[in-house]
């Protein structure tokens, strides 16, 4: 697997990506009251499933992780999803929380 670009690393890379990603996405969509951060999470980790981004999961795992959700409920929506996303999208979901827990 490539390796993630982080904040600092996306700054650096792509400094407007980086300014947009921290005021829009987390200083703004992230901090609105009608989702919790935690639903919020449950949403994007089937959101980047769905689409096979899993690239982009180990960071949102642990990121959710923070928000309050536990590796069972992770794994119960990667088994979940796999009927809705297919297996391999739902297999490579679970790859990426498993590589979070070594």
């Amino acid at each position: 697997m490539t390796k993630l670009l982080n904040r600092e690393s996306l700054a650096l890379v792509a400094p407007k990506l980086a300014e947009l990603t921290q005021n829009v996405l987390f200083n703004d969509i992230w901090q609105r009251d009608a989702l919790s951060p935690r639903e919020r999470s449950l949403i994007t980790l089937a959101a980047l499933t769905a689409l096979g981004r899993v690239q982009q999961l180990p960071w949102h795992v642990q990121f959710a992780q923070q928000n309050g959700l536990t590796r069972e409920e992770m794994v119960e929506a990667f088994t979940h999803l796999a009927f809705y996303t297919g297996w391999p999208a739902a297999v490579s979901a679970l790859e990426c929380l498993e590589e979070e827990q070594r």
